[in-house]
């Protein structure tokens, strides 16, 4: 079953999830920390079926890149699946080598900071759901940086003391 992407047109019932568009904005941290993210890739593909409770993403990293900065939500829950490549998980308590069929998931409150590092020579494909919980807020432990997920569904991001970037 197939449909036309045009706007308000119904999207199709699967669809090959590596031919999904590029998230349009590469990342929503201000500077410095957005090009920080450079090389990484994603593909939103729960926004393409409408999901409104979750999100779900397919993340590419290719060498050197890196998930997002190390980070820990206060009411957003998060999974990875890994698809290809070794990624190092670093969280609080160290670093973990992931291989394909592997996961990992990351429960809201706890304070436990991660994020995934590409250190290979080859690209890194992972799967990525996370809830959208209002009200969630980020902290960054090795980063100026805090963040709100505010009422207009968008990140609104300060400085540790409270100023804004």
């Amino acid at each position: 079953m197939t449909a036309e992407n045009k706007p308000g047109a119904a999207i199709a019932a699967a669809i090959v999830a590596a031919d999904a568009p590029l998230r349009t904005k590469p990342s929503n941290y201000p500077e410095p920390f957005f090009s920080r993210m450079a090389g990484r890739q994603k593909r939103p593909l729960g926004d393409l079926f409408g999901l409104a409770n979750f999100g779900v993403n397919l993340t590419r990293l290719p060498p050197g890149a890196i998930s997002a900065l190390r980070h820990a939500h206060s009411r957003q829950d998060e999974f990875i699946y890994i698809l290809e490549g070794t990624p190092t998980l670093i969280t609080d308590a160290g670093e973990t080598l992931l291989s394909p069929g592997m996961c990992s998931g990351f429960k809201s409150g706890t304070g436990d900071a991660h994020h995934l590092v590409n250190r290979t020579g080859q690209d890194v494909v992972y799967l990525e759901v996370g809830d959208r919980s209002a009200g969630d807020a980020g902290t960054y432990p090795d980063d100026d940086l805090c963040a709100v997920f505010g009422a207009d569904g968008k990140w609104q991001f300060t400085h540790k003391d409270g100023t804004p970037y």
